[in-house]
């Protein structure tokens, strides 16, 4: 795209309709926008448009959110993304060359925009690929006598450096973070001291803020650059930092206070980051900051007794409490050895931060799903009562008894006041109940008890009354803390009240306790009894009617419609009841709450439930009767058109999941409704979002396997094929195509698929070819195991080597045999086993004298396979998704477990493959007498020779082995000792003909040998009368016959005279 001044008129048109109410002309807008931004140029244009100062400030900042997407999506484009105009090189640099100028020539909210689009910029390029970057920063930096631009280059490099705080420590991180503080941490500091200078001689109001905002960028790009350990800058230059720290902590200036008490002003906003500074380094840099603590503690503790209970106050409340906490939990835990220190912090921190405050009660009211997030889920780490209750744990590790006994004499004390007047003091009460579900300690099944009061006792005298209330809407606030305790002692609730206690509260008019009933209720019934869960369907049964009813009801309450804890104590409810009678009325309510979400889909957890709580009914209800499967297509049917025919994208893998089920619980013929809907399953753009992938493979499994004579004709075949080759080209979705090859393996007739075998294994070996992973060569080996057991190794073998003469040993050599170890999961080992037996012992090539190196290795791959530990022999290597997977908004495939396929064990005819292995080759050995026995003694390693001594003496089968004595004849016999009789063979070696004699000779009288059992052997004419031979009997029955006469010995010897072989 060229910028021309009617490029620039265009553009800024189109961005300008982007803004437009109706949404026609802003549709029209946005589709021009997109086919504009595949267009080399696109990039460089809007960075024109967003420098013409002529151009209305708001499609200015449009053309700048778009820029800043448009980057996010095409800077980085993996080859087999679907998305289309990547960025190419020529034009990026013209990018990284304008960028920086113009972020610090432009508005605030613009500059904002572009400093993002830096930041990511950066996260690819940066330093290897754009090392001017930071240079360019840092000369702004020092030459600007601009505030606001110097703070919009320390929001930019505050950008560019957060990646120091989350990513693992490598060689490559140091690498850059070594470049980025050797550029960076003078300037910094400059900078830091340079406005510290200004804010002391600066009266103004509006000034002094800007030049907080700048203290504040520097304190965070402090945190990131010190996150991975102390930088020898940073510790050389630490009394500098720390100084002007201490400085700030103790600043206070009314003149910058916000109009609006709520909102916090730029002076706390400095104090929360030097609180997040101090406590990095007291985490991490103990020894080199013991110098400062005790004066920080002291800044902190008085700063805590100023800070208000305002909500302005709260981010640097709890940054502060934190530092006081990892203090508590350290070595200088002495700082708060002495009682009346321990009794100021309870009385002066921690319970004016426990208490509920007027914002709490507001936001349980009036914003049910914060307050639940924050209360119930566990992301409160950022208020008040989460880290003052962390404080009292941190202060209890070193004094556990002291704080104990202060905390339940508290609480004891709020108990009291509030038993005076529930009706006014009722939050004491509620303090209370929160500290003991907070203080408890917790494990998975619910905390199951307090160290600050008698659970049992406390429940049945404070908890039971709250919850036999007649009034179940009376102080709400109560009910919830009550129904929380609950939850988290619900291990030692009893049964026989549990559910009686919290099943109305189902329909209170609040919308956190009827939340927190269904939570409740959800979390006991996953609960188990050491492996035996507590509560079974015939439990459910008595209150079973209720139950249902108060749910579906919860779910018309006001603002409750998609509550999210509701549905999935619905999903739960129905896995687990016997429903009967209730199953239509189950279907009824999911079906016609399909029908209302799929027209605005909006809570993807809710949504995820409502299609568990399907899937779950279609198991229970057309698992065990197939005449029901009818009922639920004319329920569900017309909901599921709607998502597919108005493209629904968020719901389309759930209904493809479905409609898997549905046919999985049919019995055949299919309806002509299921044979009409596959041709368009197989339709290309289906099979372009990521997250119908897994569902339409899941889908196209169901009709292989349950119709395999409707979609066996190559016109159906074809384009089925056609999905494989598409998704086994891409490593993020090769799993997925050998999911439909194996189906189609296992289900149809070889006769079915012959033609496109060829094709088949021409793609495959491409790929192996252009790119070969470990996931996708395990694929393959299982790929070729199913086809080995389904089809013989025949078929195999000829198809492989049809592709290329005697291309199978070269698949066997440098795939099979070196990665067959890395197979995991039971049903796959097993089949891999199973298969490579077959090949070892049925398969002429392999059993041909030249392939003897290949047998051996074979086997000894076999052999770890099925001896070995997975943890052992399994070196998984993690195959990185591409990035379109994971950048951005998209939707992703959610698995619904009640919808999954139930696998088949493709082997089921073999009930052992140990034991498989076993018979297998005792009977091969049987056919080729002294064959396989060097082969052992060579190509198997020692564990895997005993490993395989021990399964064939397991199934009590012996092998025909050639073992050889390498000494006389009268040397201790090397043997194999197996269970079964003693048995010599030996073939005649000095003439044409292969005549064989036979002698039987009982072995010696030894009482150590029970039943007297015979011997028998077979000998060379040469060797027949030999006084040798003698001595090997005698020593082979007084050496290993006697001593272990519960075994088979088999020998070989080698010699002038001729041979010994077993």
């Amino acid at each position: 795209m060229q910028y021309t001044e009617e490029t620039l008129r265009t553009l800024s048109d189109c961005f300008k309709q982007t803004l437009a109410p109706d949404p026609e002309p802003r549709k029209v807008a946005e589709h021009f926008l997109k086919q504009s931004s595949e267009q080399p140029g696109y990039g460089i244009a809007i960075l024109r448009l967003l420098s013409e100062s002529s151009v209305d400030d708001q499609v200015r900042q449009s053309a700048a959110v778009n820029f800043k997407n448009h980057i996010k999506y095409r800077w980085s484009v993996p080859e087999d993304s679907p998305v289309v105009g990547a960025i190419q090189d020529g034009e990026k640099e013209q990018i990284k060359a304008l960028i920086v100028g113009l972020m610090l020539n432009t508005p605030a909210k613009i500059q904002s925009q572009l400093s993002e689009a830096l930041a990511i910029i950066s996260n690819h390029d940066f330093p290897a690929k754009w090392p001017l970057l930071l240079p360019e920063l840092v000369a702004n930096l020092r030459s600007s006598s601009d505030l606001h631009v110097a703070n919009g280059i320390l929001s930019t490099a505050n950008s560019i450096f957060k990646k120091f705080r989350y990513q693992y420590k490598t060689n490559e991180l140091f690498t850059d973070l070594k470049y980025c503080l050797d550029t960076f941490a003078a300037p910094l500091l400059e900078v830091f001291q340079k406005n510290g200078q200004l804010i002391a001689s600066q009266q103004d109001p509006a000034m002094l803020k800007t030049l907080f905002e700048g203290q504040r960028l520097c304190c965070r790009i402090f945190y990131s650059l010190n996150f991975q350990e102390l930088p020898e800058f940073f510790e050389n230059h630490m009394a500098e930092w720390m100084g002007e720290f201490h400085k700030y902590l103790t600043y206070s200036n009314p003149a910058l206070n916000e109009s609006n008490a709520d909102k916090e002003n730029v002076v706390d906003q400095l104090k929360a980051a030097i609180c997040e500074n101090i406590n990095l380094y007291m985490e991490k840099n103990e020894e080199e900051f013991q110098g400062y603590l005790s004066q920080f503690a002291q800044d902190v503790w008085g700063l805590l007794m100023t800070v208000s209970l305002s909500p302005s106050h709260d981010r640097l409340a709890t940054t502060a409490i934190k530092f006081l906490t990892t203090v508590s939990k350290s070595v200088h835990h002495g700082l708060f050895a002495d009682g009346a220190t321990l009794k100021q912090i309870c009385e002066s921190i921690v319970i004016p931060n426990v208490r509920l405050r007027e914002e709490d009660e507001e936001l349980f009211e009036m914003n049910h799903v914060e307050y639940i997030r924050r209360d119930m889920e566990g992301s409160d780490l950022d208020t008040r009562r989460r880290m003052a209750c962390e404080l009292v744990k941190g202060l209890s590790t070193h004094y556990r008894e002291q704080v104990t006994a202060m905390f339940s004499a508290y609480i004891q004390e709020m108990l009291k006041d509030y038993a005076v007047n529930p009706a006014q003091n009722w939050k004491s009460k509620d303090c209370a109940i929160y500290l003991v579900v907070s203080l408890a300690p917790r494990q998975a099944g619910g905390s199951v008890g307090s160290d600050l009061v008698n659970v049992e006792q406390f429940f049945n005298s404070q908890i039971v009354p709250e919850l036999q209330s007649p009034d179940i809407n009376s102080l709400p606030l109560l009910k919830a803390d009550s129904l929380k305790f609950m939850t988290t002692f619900r291990s030692q609730v009893p049964k026989a009240m549990a559910l009686q206690l919290v099943v109305r509260f189902l329909v209170s008019e609040s919308n956190v306790v009827h939340s927190y009933a269904a939570s409740c209720i959800e979390k006991m019934l996953v609960l188990k009894d050491g492996k035996q869960p507590r509560y079974t369907g015939a439990d459910l049964s008595p209150s079973l009617e209720q139950l249902l009813t108060n749910l579906f009801a919860a779910l018309k309450l006001p603002e409750s419609q998609e509550n999210a804890y509701v549905m999935k104590c619905i999903m739960r409810v129905v896995s687990m009841a016997d429903l009967h009678q209730y199953t239509s009325l189950c279907l009824a309510e999911l079906a016609r709450i399909l029908g209302e979400v799929c027209k605005n889909p909006t809570n993807p957890s809710f949504n995820h439930y409502l299609f568990e709580a399907v899937a779950a009914l279609v198991r229970k209800a057309c698992g065990k009767d197939s005449n029901q499967v009818a009922t639920f297509e004319t329920l569900l049917f017309p909901v599921f058109q709607i998502v597919l025919e108005q493209d629904v994208t968020e719901f389309a893998p759930y209904v493809f999941q479905i409609l898997a089920q549905l046919i999985e619980s049919r019995r055949p013929p299919l309806p002509s409704v299921y044979i009409a809907m596959f041709p368009p399953l197989l339709t290309a753009t289906l099979w372009q979002r990521s997250a119908n992938v897994p569902a339409l493979v899941r889908l196209l499994q169901a009709y292989l396997q349950n119709a395999p004579q409707e979609f066996s004709q190559a016109s159906q075949l074809n384009p089925v094929l056609g999905v494989f080759e598409k998704l086994v080209g891409s490593r993020n979705t090769d799993h997925q195509g050998f999911y439909i090859l194996n189906t189609v393996i296992e289900n149809l007739s070889y006769e079915t698929f012959a033609q496109y075998v060829p094709q088949i294994w021409g793609i495959l070996f491409s790929r192996l070819q252009r790119e070969r992973t470990l996931k996708f060569i395990k694929s393959l080996i299982i790929f070729m195991s199913l086809f080995a057991v389904k089809h013989g190794h025949s078929l195999l073998t000829d198809s492989i080597n049809a592709v290329q003469p005697n291309l199978v040993f070269m698949i066997l050599e440098q795939i099979w045999i070196p990665n067959l170890t890395y197979i995991t999961g039971d049903m796959e080992t097993k089949l891999c086993a199973v298969a490579a037996t077959k090949l070892l012992t049925e398969s002429p090539a392999l059993l041909a004298d030249g392939a003897g190196p290949l047998w051996g290795r074979l086997l000894n791959s076999v052999m770890t396979l099925l001896v070995r530990p997975e943890e052992e022999r399994v070196e998984e290597e993690a195959d990185i998704p591409d990035l379109d997977e994971v950048v951005g908004y998209t939707t992703t495939y959610a698995q619904l477990y009640n919808a999954g396929k139930k696998e088949e064990d493709p082997v089921k005819d073999v009930k052992d493959a140990k034991e498989h292995l076993a018979v297998s080759l005792a009977r091969v050995s049987a056919q080729y007498p002294g064959k396989f026995g060097p082969l052992i003694q060579q190509y198997l390693d020692s564990a895997n020779q005993a490993g395989l001594m021990q399964i064939l003496s397991t199934h009590r089968v012996g092998l025909a082995l050639c073992i050889i004595v390498r000494r006389s004849f009268d040397a201790a016999v090397s043997a194999y000792v197996l269970l079964g009789r003693v048995s010599f063979t030996a073939k005649k070696s000095d003439s044409g003909e292969p005549s064989e004699r036979r002698y039987l000779s009982s072995c010696s009288g030894s009482e150590d040998v029970p039943n007297r059992r015979s011997l028998q052997f077979v000998w060379s004419s040469k060797t027949m009368d030999s006084p040798a031979i003698g001595g090997v009997v005698k020593n082979v029955c007084s050496r290993t016959l006697v001593p272990r006469w519960q075994g088979r010995l088999e020998t070989e010897h080698k010699s002038k005279e001729g041979a010994v072989m077993g």
